[in-house]
């Protein structure tokens, strides 16, 4: 299964249902190798050491991006709200833009919501849902290797 991307105006709704359970996705999205191993999507990389997770509201999230021809972009965040592992709000500070993230138990797996409100103009097209699709299905592939590494380390 892939990720499917909603927009709606102002609004963008991605959905993916993981094989993992909430606690590991929860653990994906809220620590710096995680997120630098999965962030970027199919359109960039994520830099492992220009992550910074302060994870408490009010605290900073921040991560460099690479696009294939080597330019960097800084994106950051503020936390707004988090109760683990369910969900996680942040804000771009600079447009205005609001992150909510749920994470819920379901067939064995998690489904995974990620809704951006308040999206800035050039965020409102199809390439923007495709790169946040894109995130989620680079997400399953990372949890899915943690998971096949994990089990070639236990005896």
């Amino acid at each position: 299964m892939t990720a499917s991307a909603e927009l709606r105006g102002d609004e963008l709704i991605a959905k993916r249902h993981l094989p993992a359970e909430p606690e590991r996705v929860w653990a994906a999205f809220t620590s710096p190798a995680s997120i630098a191993a999965f962030w970027g999507g199919s359109h960039a990389t994520v830099p492992p050491e220009s992550v910074i997770v302060d994870l408490r509201p009010g605290g900073e999230f921040a991560l460099d991006t690479r696009a294939p021809n080597g330019a960097t972009r800084r994106l950051r965040f503020v936390y707004v709200s988090i109760a683990a592992p369910h969900e996680l709000v942040f804000d771009e500070p600079v447009t205005g833009l609001r992150t909510t993230i749920n994470v819920r138990p379901a067939g064995g797996g998690t489904d995974l919501t990620v809704h951006q409100r308040r999206l800035p103009p050039e965020l409102r097209t199809t390439r923007a849902a495709d790169g946040l699709a894109s995130i989620l299905d680079a997400l399953a592939t990372h949890l899915q290797r943690s998971n096949a590494q994990t089990k070639r380390r236990t005896p």
